[in-house]
């Protein structure tokens, strides 16, 4: 009956690592979005300089938007894992 809690813990180290990524990157992508400006108002000149700056900074962050939500789905399913692992050891015991 001990073997289940190895399994147990090995989804718990998962969960936590995938979750402490998750918040990592949801805090990363809030700097970025600091720096995005919902309006720019530039001429010929400073749309070269400053507007390639925010195509590249709003590429970046649409990459990001996907790997985020990726990692939410997998620490969701890693954490129902966990919680469907735990309750089982509590039942067969």
């Amino acid at each position: 009956m001990g073997g289940m809690a190895v399994p147990l813990t090995y989804l718990l180290v998962a969960s936590g690592l995938t979750t402490t990524v998750l918040m990592i990157l949801v805090i990363y992508g809030h700097t970025l979005s600091n720096r995005e400006d919902d309006q720019l108002f530039l001429n010929r000149s400073e749309l070269t300089m400053m507007g390639s700056e925010q195509l590249v900074l709003i590429g970046k962050m649409e990459r990001l938007k996907k790997v985020i939500i990726g990692l939410a789905v997998a620490a969701g399913i890693l954490m129902l894992a966990s919680i469907g692992a735990w309750v089982w050891i509590g039942l067969t015991r």
